[in-house]
Order: structure tokens, then sequence, then C-alpha cells
């Protein structure tokens, strides 16, 4: 209770603080430039952002694309408190993200998050996310949820990260765009748009190429993307989306230990050239959303969706240390098949004469994964496929059901409650048996109950006060129940989900003058947190090690200081760390845990404090520009705190220009990162059994691009 009654107080205090200076300038600002309402859907029901009693950002597209890459999600994200997205510089292991310090630990991949493109599922059922799906040049915007809420998107919601593909809209139109910069970076793009009558489209390709900052990591790929929209009448639309992504090329550097980081950040460890350590992908899916509105008060919501996706991975394990018999190999191949379907029914009327709303649905999703491995040499010849050394099939469904209302009691207070039941279910057939290596099928389920709350309070119509709480909680995902610690095969059943109750309260403010202001305390405690045992070549084995504390306070403030000219902030405070004390291996090899792990120990891969402005000009014609900065404080790498990645500070400019001659529109920018050189880390691999945990950024970068687009 502790935590409660401090955010709770932090939270008064900040109001308390707030409330004179903005009393003031409602005083002495006229009501007439009104800033625009930031309409959401991140809570499954459209809604203004600023009557959501959660923390909740939008990204729109154009912010998205200009004067960018759009390459990594990650570009783009730093604008938002309480998210932590850094690209590590290695297409072979995905962008690095976490909110509110769940999903620091993964190791490639996004977990601890949820991920949705299109409304469809890019999490899997047992909680593990990719986004290199995702085609920023046809993104309409992204919608960040953070906080007690994002429970009710089920396993691994420590919060929801939604991306949403444009809708087609007005006359044929096709663009074309380029964009080059150090180390080779190259993407070329097209994109087609438009709408005839109730019918709209729009589709892209990209293709990027890259020799990579350091050695060993270059990376080529490409993605397409597809959405169709129709209104069939008045009432209905369907939409249909298919995307799909080829990675025949991503290097993979692996981490740096200190003191190769401090000698070369540019340099590669000796184990990844020598084994060609390297990922290949190819992932293909398609959904359609049905929306009807059955009458003034009903609606319906159905969703399909359908994908596979391949992976090949070529590890850094020893020849040696593949000798033993029960070893799965060096080379992972992974055979990926997913679907799933969301019912979705809403209703808004009234109750006891006040505006309510509630939605009700059920969602299934399933993933059935062939994994295989082998030995990552033949003969004397390294980084190729050899022996069989491991082969399953693993199946993850999960059946969950959900509701969630909104009753407007009184003028000023809103109360929003909702509560969701979610089953997950592994099973595992093993289709390797030889020697001394056993049959090691099997199968776990989870499940959880998980309510939330929240309370809104409009103090007035430019100032609204919340509390929320919820329960949330995270399975453990294929990959981590993929080893066993002690060195046997088949999976890591042994494992128990987290289980996490979290508060949080805010005020939100739009004072014309001062702009938009939102600020959050919150409080998360979590059972039987998830964390790495042993890590070592990219292959880590885990356990549940008791209990952890997340609190911390988070503030965005944006405004437009005159036209077209707009300032914003981002600040983060997040003291993440462990309640009990547990052992755990610091070096490979190690089976038996043999190292403590002190009580209050700060969680790796979480930043204590992070910091983000920006000014941008902006106007739609003519000359733009923008300049920002970036603060990271430093991140503990393990679990026993023994090293941290320094803190650092960047900045970085772009300039550009946009001209509009009859039906074309033209553009061209160039932006210089890094302004200033600064040799840091740009992310960490927590707890690597090698001390490798250093993945350096670049130094200062330059990126330059032109597009074209033509509207008939």
């Amino acid at each position: 209770m502790a935590g409660v009654t401090q955010a709770c107080a932090l939270t008064c205090v900040l109001a308390c603080a707030l409330l004179p200076r903005i009393t003031a300038a409602q005083a002495a600002t006229p009501a007439a430039t009104t800033l625009p309402p930031v309409v959401v859907t991140a809570t499954r029901t459209e809604a203004a952002a600023f009557d959501v009693p959660a923390s909740i950002d939008r990204i729109d597209g154009d912010t998205l694309r200009d004067g960018r890459m759009q390459v990594n999600i990650s570009e783009s994200l730093s604008t938002v408190p309480g998210l932590l997205a850094r690209d590590r510089q290695n297409y072979a292991q995905d962008v690095q993200i976490s909110v509110r310090g769940f999903g620091a630990r993964s190791t490639f991949g996004v977990r601890g998050v949820r991920l949705y493109v299109d409304g469809i599922p890019a999490t899997l059922p047992d909680g593990q996310g990719q986004v290199s799906n995702v085609d920023l040049g046809s993104a309409g915007r992204i919608e960040v949820l953070r906080g007690p809420f994002s429970a009710l998107y089920g396993n691994s919601a420590g919060g929801v990260i939604q991306v949403f593909t444009e809708d087609g809209s007005g006359p044929p139109t096709v663009g074309f765009g380029m964009a080059a910069g150090s180390d080779g970076a190259l993407r070329l793009s097209t994109k087609v748009s438009g709408s005839q009558g109730a019918f709209g489209y729009v589709g892209s390709i990209s293709r990027f190429t890259s020799d990579g900052y350091r050695d060993h990591s270059a990376v080529q790929r490409e993605i397409g993307n597809l959405k169709f929209t129709l209104a069939t009448d008045e009432s209905s639309k369907l939409t249909l989306v298919a995307n799909s992504v080829n990675l025949p090329k991503a290097q993979d550097p692996l981490g740096l230990t200190r003191a190769q980081f401090e000698a070369d950040p540019r340099s590669v460890d000796p184990s990844a050239t020598a084994f060609d350590t390297r990922k290949t992908v190819d992932q293909t899916q398609v959904g359609a959303v049905y929306e009807r509105k059955l009458d003034g008060a009903n609606a319906l919501r159905l969703l399909a969706y359908s994908g596979h996706r391949n992976t090949v991975q070529f590890q850094s394990i020893p020849v040696a240390t593949q000798a033993g018999a029960l070893q799965p190999g060096g080379v992972i191949v992974l055979g990926r098949e997913y679907s799933g379907a969301d019912v979705r029914w809403s209703f808004k009327s009234t109750l006891a004469d006040a505006p309510f709303s509630l939605i009700a649905g059920m969602a299934y999703d399933k993933l059935g994964e062939q994994r295989q491995g082998f030995q990552n040499f033949v003969g004397t010849t390294l980084g190729v496929q050899g022996v069989q050394r491991r082969n399953e099939r693993n199946d993850v469904s999960n059946f969950d059901q959900y509701a969630q209302a909104s009753w407007q009691f009184a003028p000023a207070w809103t109360l929003n409650a909702g509560v969701r039941h979610s089953s997950v279910r592994f099973d595992s057939k093993d289709a390797y048996i030889t020697g001394i290596n056993k049959d090691d099928s099997g199968g776990a389920t989870y499940g959880a109950t998980l309510p939330a709350v929240g309370l809104m309070f409009a103090l007035s119509p430019n100032v609204h006060l919340y509390a929320t709480a919820g329960r949330g909680f995270e399975t453990p995902t294929l990959n981590e129940l993929a080893y066993r610690p002690n060195g046997a095969t088949g999976l890591n059943f042994g494992l128990d989900a987290a289980r996490s109750n979290s508060i949080e309260a805010g005020v939100k403010t739009r004072i014309d003058g001062l702009g938009e202001l939102n600020a959050a305390v919150f409080d998360t405690r979590t059972s039987n947190e998830i964390a790495t045992l042993t890590n070592s070549g990219g292959r880590a084995t885990f356990q549940n090690v008791g209990g952890t504390q997340r609190k911390g306070m988070e503030v965005g403030w944006s405004t437009r200081l005159i036209d077209n000219l707009r300032a914003q902030v981002a600040l983060t405070w997040l003291d993440a760390k462990y309640g009990d004390t547990f052992k755990t291996c610091t070096a490979a090899p190690c089976t038996v845990p043999n190292v403590t792990v002190a009580s209050g120990n700060r969680i790796p891969g979480v930043a204590r404090g992070s910091a983000f402005a920006a000014l941008n000009w902006a106007p739609p014609q003519g000359w733009r520009g923008g300049v920002e900065a970036r603060y990271l404080s430093a991140v503990m790498v393990n679990d026993t705190n023994s090293d941290a990645a320094a803190s650092y500070a960047v900045a970085n400019a772009n300039i550009g220009y946009v001209a509009k001659l009859g039906a074309w529109e033209l553009t061209g920018f160039a932006r210089v990162d890094n302004l200033f050189g600064r040799a840091y880390v740009g992310s960490v691999i927590v707890n690597e059994g090698n001390s490798r945990f250093f993945e350096p950024a670049p130094g200062r970068t330059w990126l330059a691009g032109a597009s074209a687009q033509y509207s008939f």
C-alpha cells in the first residue's frame, strides 16, 4: 500500500501545482482557438484521448514519415513517455521495445507488450510478438496504451501498441520514394491509394538494404501491404488487409563485451563470423474485419485472420558444446502457422438517464509451430546446417472472453470498468526420440481473470483527473519455454505465469496558449516474475524469481507556439527493482544457479530516466525543419547490477522542402542524427552469459530522401 499512497500523493502535488496556472491561463486566454480532439480506438471504441481514463498517445502517419527512413517503428516512438524503443542495429533480432519496464528482458522480438496491426494481433498466443511486418510508408497512425487498462487485451499486455494502415480516399494517387544514408542504407518505396464510391484501396511496397553500422550486420528486407475497404451500405463496412515481409539476409553481429565495445564499437565477436550468425524470415498474413450497425444502439464487429512465418537462425554455439547427446544444435528452424477470430458486440444507450456503453466479445487465437534444431557445422565447415538434433510440434491456443463498460453517471464523473478471462494452453509433441534423448512431450495451461476499473472527474472542460486499477498476467513464451535450465531436453513447463497488480493516477489538461499536458504516476507489483537464468550465444533459459515493483511518473506536453511551429516534450521516471532475493547464473556454461541477486537490485534493461524534446516547423508547403534531443539514464545489463550501459544525450536535426505543383507533390529532406558524434550503447542484451551485453549505437549519421506523388 505504500506505493499506492506515494502515487496518490504525487498526483495531488502535481494537480495542486498545475491548477493555479491552468486557472490563470483559462481566464487570460480566449476560448476561440480550441485544440482539435485526438480520437483513439485503443479502448475498443472511438473516443477522444482526452476523455479516456488511461495513458494513451497517438502518432499520426505524417509524423511517422516526415524526414525519416521509415524502416523501424522505433524511429518515432521516443515521443511517447513510458515507452522505450531502441534500434539494436541488428535486424536479426528486431527492435527492442518495453513499456513501463515490461518487455525489457526480451533478447529478440517483442514480449510483455501486445502488438496489433489493423486490428490483427502481431503478438501470438504465447505472448511473443514481431513488428517486422509493419510498413510505415502506408501507416495512418500508431496508438500506444499504457497502464491498468492494457490488461483488458489479455496475456502479456504490459502495454498495447496498435498500428493502423491509412484508409484509401480521394482520387487515385501514386507515389514513389527513395532515402539513402550512412553505412550503405537505401530504401526504395512505392504506394498507390484512392477511392471509387464506397470502395477504398491502399497498397505499398518497400525494399530496404544496408551494410550495417557494425561488421557482419548487413540486411535486406522487402515489405508489402494491401488494404481494401468497402462500405456496402450506410450501416456496414468491410476491411480486407494483407501484408508480407521477406528477410532473405540479416546478419547477426551479436553483442560486445565491455572491452570489445571500448576498443572498437564497430567490431564483431569472432564467433559471429566463424559461424556466420544470421537469420532469414518470410511471413505472409491476411485478415478481414466486418463492422455492422444493427440499429441505433447495437453494433457487431467480426474479425478473422490467418498467416504463416518461417524462420531460420544460425547461432554461435561452439562445436564442442554440441557434442552432448541432449544438445539441440546451433541452427533453429521454425515453421509457424497462426490464425484467430474475434467477435465483438457494442451497445450504446443510457443508464439512469446517463450515457452508457457496453462492449462484450470473445477471442480465439492459435499457433502451430514446427521447431527443429540442427548442428551448425558439417565436418570442419562452420556456419552450415548439419545433422538434426531436435524436432517437435508445439501448439498454443488462447480462448478469451471480455466485457467493458463506460457510464457517465454524473455530468463531471465517468466510470469505466472491464474484465477479461484468459486461458492459454501449451502442448508439445516430441518427434526426436533417440538414445538417451527421451520423449519430452507435455503441456501446460495458464489462466487468469483480469479486472480493470477507472474513474474520471472533469474538474473543468479543460482539466480531467483520473485513477485506474487493474490486474494482468504474463505467460512464458515458447521461446522462454524452449530450453530447460538443467540441460535436459524438452520444454520447461516448470515455469509459472507472472501476475501483476497495477494502479495509476493522472491529470489531463488542454489549455489555449499552453497546449496539452498529460501526467501520470503508477505503481505495478508483480509476483512470479519471469527472469533470465542463463543466456549464452543467443539461447536463454528462464525461471520465476518472486516479486518485483515498477513505479514511476510520466509527463507529456505538446503545443503549437505559432502556426506550423510545434514543441513537444516527453519525460519518464521509472524505478524498477526486484523485491526478493534469488540465485542466477552469470557465466556459461552454468546449469545450477550459483550467484545471489539481492533484493532491491534494479531490473536490467530498464532506464530509470528518459527525456525527449523537439521543436518542429512544418508548414503544408515550403521549407520545414526541426531539432530534437534525447536523454537516457544508465541501464543495468544484468540482474547482479555488476555493469551498466552509461547514460547518454544525443541531438538530431532535419530540414526539408515540400512543393505542390498542380497534381504533383514533391518532397525532399535531409537529416543528421547524433549531431555531436557521441559514442554510446544503443541497447543491451540482458544477462548475456558471455558478458556480451553491449549493442553499440552509430556515431554521427546522415540521411537524405526524396519523394514524388501524383493525384489523377
